[in-house]
């Protein structure tokens, strides 16, 4: 043996990368140009060569094995790595693009306000951004990085804290007449985004309440939908602080249990908007340079100006 390790055909790679994506043979041949059952083919002589499953049946549907959740991640840095060439030796008009997906309450208090900054870090690149709350399958959705609300635990993504999100209790000034101590919380509808259904609890073991007798919840989609039911007098509502301080300033909401409440809550206890990609996507060179450019803002004093533009113009 001279050491070298022999790699599976071309063809083979490129219908595993289009499977991959898709998570169907079918759409995969509409892209490829051919027969799903040459694709088909080309996924079993790609087994055949790696000796290890890749997709297991489901009724109709393929899902990927954990083997092929992690070669898909090197395939798509590589396919990526060979358009990066052939666009340098060629001078072609070829242009990288990174696709960043951003939860829509980042993008809006934070990320946008520095966009005019990125060029340079971008040089010879495009930045394509868009927002979603879930977590975007970065395969199918074919998203070099995501901007994620939650706690950090996202598997084997590599994850970085850019900010955390702490909030504020708030409600209308007619259901905080009401409460007066923090047992009187679970009296009331309690007002959440479905994506942290474990913060209440949290919250609520902090201050020292017994929630046995707790009523119940409302789960919203997004903190925009919360915060609008909220100011509806739905509930008591969790209240990302330049949002709180804004309606708090203007009287549409009340803190009921002090604007510092939640202060010394355990940090792991405290969700925030996390940097998340696939380690096999920072071995591109324009995505690398994103990475580091996120990594390295101060996201702490953009919520602080915010907050304060807020309470200036009353919004």
């Amino acid at each position: 043996m001279n050491g070298k390790l022999r790699l599976p055909p071309l063809n083979a790679l490129k219908a595993f990368h289009a499977v991959a994506r898709h998570k169907s043979l079918r759409r995969a041949a509409e892209e490829l140009l051919v027969s799903p059952q040459a694709v088909g083919q080309q996924i079993k002589l790609l087994e055949e060569c790696l000796q290890i499953t890749l997709f297991e049946r489901k009724g109709r549907a393929i899902e990927p094995t954990e083997s092929a959740l992690v070669l898909a991640e090197h395939v798509e840095a590589g396919f990526r790595e060979l358009a990066e060439g052939v666009m340098r030796v060629t001078g072609g008009p070829y242009r990288e693009v990174v696709k960043l997906n951003t939860s829509p309450w980042f993008a809006t208090n934070y990320l946008v306000q520095r966009l005019a900054n990125v060029r340079e870090v971008l040089a010879g690149a495009d930045l394509r951004l868009t927002t979603k709350v879930d977590m975007p399958d970065f395969a199918r959705d074919d998203i070099d990085m995501a901007i994620q609300w939650g706690y950090g635990n996202w598997g084997d993504y590599q994850s970085e804290l850019l900010v955390t999100d702490p909030k504020i209790i708030c409600c209308t000034p007619e259901l905080g007449a009401q409460i007066s101590s923090p047992q009187d919380l679970i009296r009331f509808t309690l007002l959440d985004t479905v994506k942290s259904k474990r913060f209440w609890n949290d919250i609520l073991r902090h201050l020292g309440v017994d929630n046995a007798g707790r009523d119940g919840s409302i789960g919203f989609d997004d903190a925009a939908s919360m915060r609008r039911a909220t100011l509806q007098g739905i509930g008591v509502g969790l209240v990302s602080v330049p949002d709180a301080e804004a309606d708090l300033q203007s009287g549409a909401l009340v803190a009921p249990l002090g604007m510092d409440a939640l202060e010394g809550m355990p940090a792991e206890d405290v969700p925030g908007f996390y940097l998340v990609v696939p380690r096999g996507h920072l071995r591109l060179r324009p995505v690398a340079a994103l990475h580091r450019w996120l990594v390295g803002q101060d996201w702490t004093s953009e919520r602080a100006r915010t907050a304060r533009l807020r309470v200036v113009s009353g919004r």
